[in-house]
């Protein structure tokens, strides 16, 4: 488990901050850059959560234990993964994203299918599930990017991937069969 006695430490005062393994970066890292997005998305789901309880609740429960895995997944450059730490390396695995993809299964089968695009909104928890979602998609062009320069956990992305996906199925059950559907030109005269 994690300890923290100081919340501030003066460290990154200057625009740099501290990897897993000690390695200092810029704030402006595509690293960083990437971690900082999903904690963004976190943050989001969060406020998603306070509007769901139930299995939607449970399900965002375990998601935001799930994107602090992958936060020190990105922390922990994968060329660290052979020096000498104090433990190996937490890193995203196939069980993570195949349970997303239960999960995805199991609320899309509870779904009438779509007729059209869902335009992002209708409940509060809808709206906000939506809103993470899209945090989500730019983490993942931001973890993209980043497995393009240097080696990366594969499972972080194909996580994110699957993640908005799960997302989006819990904003269609949050509107409970009520999406907002898009209507193509409606609005050109």
């Amino acid at each position: 488990m994690v300890k923290l006695d100081k919340i501030y430490t003066r460290g990154g005062d200057r625009g740099e901050t501290s990897l897993a393994g000690g390695k200092r970066v810029p704030k402006h890292d595509p690293r960083v850059a990437a971690f900082g997005t999903v904690d963004e998305a976190n943050a989001i789901i969060g406020i998603a959560r306070l509007h769901l309880d139930g299995e939607a609740g449970a399900a965002l429960d375990r998601i935001q234990n799930d994107l602090f895995d992958l936060g020190a997944d990105l922390a922990r450059p994968r060329h660290d993964d052979d020096a000498p730490a104090p433990k190996p390396g937490l890193r995203v695995s196939a069980a993570q994203v195949n349970r997303l993809e239960a999960e995805i299964d199991a609320g899309n089968e509870k779904l009438e299918a779509l007729a059209s695009f869902v335009l992002p909104g209708g409940t509060a928890a809808a709206a906000h599930l939506h809103h993470a979602r899209t945090v989500v998609r730019r983490a993942e062009r931001l973890l993209s990017e980043l497995g393009g320069k240097e080696a990366i956990n594969d499972q972080m992305l194909a996580y994110l991937n699957r993640l908005s996906d799960l997302l989006f199925v819990l904003a269609r059950a949050a509107n409970g069969g009520r999406d907002v559907l898009w209507i193509p030109g409606e609005n050109r005269d």
